[in-house]
Order: C-alpha cells, then sequence, then structure tokens
C-alpha cells in the first residue's frame, strides 16, 4: 500500500475491557450481584494497567504508530470531588510510554465505564451529568492537555439512542438478535432473573431499581441530550485549556443498506444514528467512526441475515467494506477530519482477520483518495479483552492472552495491520 507519512495507524482499547480490577465503576459493581446480567465479572482483565509498557511496545514494534486508549474517570474520581493523583500519575506514565515509543496518543476521555457514585446521582439520563463530567475533564486537562493531540470526549455517545430502539423492537417481538447492535450484550437472561438483577442494582447503588442509568442503557432523545450537552461543555474545557488539541467524540454507525423498498427505513435509521446528533457536534475538529458491518433495510427494518452469510463471534455479518462506505456516508454531512476509531473482527480464525483488515484499510484509503479527509484507521482491539456482558468469549483482539498467566501472544494480524505501508516505506 501507499506510504502516507501523516495517516495514523493502530489499535484501539478501553480502560475497563482491559486494566482489570476497576473497583470504583459502575460495571464491577454490575458484575459482582448476584443476578448480574454479565456472564462473567471482569476482575483482572489482561492486565493492562500493569503490562501498559509491553502492549505497546509491541505496538509500536509491529509498525503502527498511534494508540487509542481511554482514561478510566472512576479511577481518577473515585469519589465525587476527590481526585485521586496516581491515577494521573499512571496516565501520564501511559503518555510518556507512547511518546518514547513513537505511538501518537488518541485519548479517550468517557469509554461506557462511569465512577459508582454517578449512577446513584441519576447516572446518563439526567442533566446533573453535564456538571460533574466537565469537572473530570478540567481535572484531566489541566494535568495532561498539553500532551493530548486527539481527544475524545465521550465513546459511542449515541449508543443510548441504539439501545432504545433495540428495547423497542425486543417489546415488538419478545426477543433480542445478537449483532443488533455494536456492543457485548448477554442476551441468555430470562425476565425473572432481569428483574432480580434490577432490584440488586438499585440497592447497590443507593437508587431506584428504575434509575440505575448506566451508559449502556437505553435513552430516550430528550436523555440523549444530557449526554450530547455534555459533549459540548467538555470541548469549551478542552479548548480554554489546550487549544491546540484537536476534540470529537465517537459514534455508533452501520452501513446501511436500502433494498428498493427500505429507502425511507434506511434514512429514518440513519437519522436516528447520526443526524440528530450532528448539531452537537459538527463544528467539532474531528469525528471518531465506529463500524463493524452492515445491515440489509428494507421496508420493515433490517432483515434478518439469509442463510450461509459469514457471521462473526458477535452476530455481526464478517463485511469489510461497510467501513468506506459509512466514511463516505458521514463525508456528505460532517465536514471536518475523520478518524476510523473503531473498526474490526471477533474471530478465532486470526487468517481471517489479516483479511479483513486488508480488504478494510483498503476501503479507508479508497475513500481518501476520493476525497474523503480521513486521517486514520485504529483497529478494535490491541488485546483480546473484556466484551461487556459478553465476558471473555469475544476474541477480537491482535494479541492473545493466557488470563491465568497474563502471558501475550501477538498474532499475525499484529505484524498485518502495522507492515500495511512497509513496502513503500
Amino acid at each position: 500500500m501507499k506510504q502516507l507519512d501523516d495517516f495514523l495507524i493502530g489499535a484501539a482499547t478501553a480502560a475497563h475491557q482491559v486494566e482489570g480490577h476497576n473497583i470504583h465503576s459502575d460495571y464491577w459493581m454490575m458484575e459482582h450481584i448476584k443476578h448480574s446480567d454479565f456472564v462473567e465479572p471482569s476482575g483482572a482483565a489482561v492486565d493492562h494497567y500493569h503490562r501498559y509498557a509491553e502492549d505497546i511496545r509491541l505496538l509500536a514494534a509491529s509498525g503502527c504508530n498511534a494508540y487509542r486508549f481511554s482514561i478510566e474517570w472512576a479511577r481518577v474520581e473515585p469519589e465525587e470531588g476527590r481526585f485521586d493523583p496516581a491515577a494521573i500519575d499512571h496516565y501520564r506514565k501511559v503518555l510518556d510510554c507512547c511518546a518514547d515509543n513513537g505511538l501518537t496518543p488518541v485519548v479517550t476521555l468517557y469509554h461506557f465505564s462511569s465512577p459508582a457514585w454517578l449512577i446513584g446521582k441519576g447516572g446518563w439520563c439526567r442533566p446533573y451529568v453535564i456538571d460533574a463530567f466537565t469537572k473530570y475533564v478540567r481535572h484531566v486537562m489541566e494535568a495532561l492537555g498539553d500532551r493530548l493531540p486527539y481527544i475524545c470526549t465521550i465513546n459511542e455517545a449515541n449508543m443510548g439512542g441504539q439501545l432504545n430502539k433495540i428495547a423497542a423492537d425486543m417489546m415488538k417481538a419478545g426477543k433480542k438478535k445478537e449483532g443488533s447492535v455494536q456492543v457485548g450484550t448477554n442476551t441468555g437472561l430470562n425476565l425473572k432473573a432481569i428483574f432480580l438483577g434490577m432490584l440488586e442494582q438499585g440497592k447497590a447503588f443507593h437508587c431506584s431499581p428504575f434509575g440505575v442509568n448506566t451508559f449502556l442503557k437505553p435513552r430516550k432523545p430528550k436523555q440523549e441530550k444530557n449526554v450530547m450537552e455534555a459533549h459540548r461543555a467538555a470541548v469549551q474545557v478542552i479548548k480554554e485549556l489546550s487549544p491546540a488539541s484537536k476534540a470529537g467524540l465517537t459514534l455508533s454507525l452501520f452501513d446501511y443498506q436500502p433494498t428498493a423498498d427500505g429507502q425511507a427505513q434506511a434514512e429514518k435509521l440513519w437519522h436516528e444514528d447520526f443526524g440528530f446528533y450532528l448539531p452537537y457536534f459538527k463544528d467539532d475538529d474531528f469525528l471518531g467512526i465506529q463500524n463493524y458491518s452492515r445491515k440489509i433495510i428494507d421496508a420493515d427494518g433490517a432483515r434478518e441475515h439469509a442463510p450461509g452469510t459469514p457471521l462473526t463471534q458477535m452476530g455481526y455479518e464478517d463485511y469489510p467494506a461497510s467501513i468506506g462506505n459509512v466514511l463516505r456516508r458521514v463525508a456528505k454531512d460532517f465536514h471536518g477530519e475523520l478518524l476510523v476509531t473503531e473498526n474490526g473482527l471477533a474471530t478465532s480464525d486470526d487468517n481471517r482477520r489479516c483479511a479483513f483488515i486488508r480488504e478494510a484499510v483498503a476501503g479507508v484509503l479508497a475513500a481518501r483518495e476520493g476525497g474523503i479527509p480521513v486521517n486514520g484507521y485504529f483497529y478494535w482491539s490491541l488485546l483480546d479483552n473484556f466484551e461487556w456482558q459478553a465476558g471473555y468469549s469475544k476474541t477480537f483482539g491482535l494479541i492473545g492472552v493466557d488470563r491465568e498467566t497474563q502471558e501475550r501472544h501477538p498474532k499475525d494480524s499484529l505484524l498485518v495491520l502495522g507492515g500495511l505501508f512497509d513496502e513503500k516505506r
């Protein structure tokens, strides 16, 4: 492939999914109730909190030039108003390690996991979150802001809206389909277990069982505005304290492909995923695009997969061309810089992962050559990790991990990603 000196190529992680022992977070609490909707707890995860230097060196040695990771709010502010200097010092060391290894850091300030105290105060459905998130962002920016060239405020800021659609579909159909949303879920719970889990969550967070508003819960449009106002307030703080930093957010987006009678439905779905949020980020420096697959849309909505369709472990169609299509669709309405902040394949077949990466990145570069201002690609994920409610069963990683010994096992796909531009260097 053609050498691109200004193109970021790397992999991504999220703190709760890789660091381990995130004990002050909402998800840690939910993982440990009796009727948890997580198939297993995160535990030590893959111990990236202590082994980040090894992981970063492996990423750099492959030939990659960038690393996307998240700062964990629950570590930085484990109790409301009490900021832990040790946590900030840890992430300073991670940034130092990136610099020492020639990697550009792309830092996400919020990636799904929240401090437990926030949930007890209403979580992400209440306007309170705007002020709380802004104070956290200010603290991080005052300490680290001049070292952050790219800042994603909120990961997949539209996820609550997507989950709300899925919840509505479940009410109609009585079941949830795997692959209907781009996050690990557990569809094996019965109604009794769900109800008992809600009661236990309410007790854990000292609030109503109907008021446990974590980030990965369905939200109606009015509630989603709190998330987007939190983003806008964060961008103001970023620009105040570090004007040179590029600020944006990331969105979860499907490649909606309409049939002859599905155009109107596809446009409706795209507006719900993208257009509704656009006014809140249209003036940002960049937008992070997170895409894993396509959906075929007819007049009734998303079609079931046809027999024989190749599927990933997540239940998505294995369709690497989707990322190029989504970039072109986004660029019609958002005219700033684009980064592919997540794209990847959950599979036990690393040969297929290698091919997927080549095909997906070829589509990204074709979009770029066609005038789309996309300047980076981050594969998800650097490590096999904790896929939320689905636990450790989904293997996206470029690096396998023996979770008993925490020994790293780099896969061929890591070298494929890092070597994409080698032939022209």
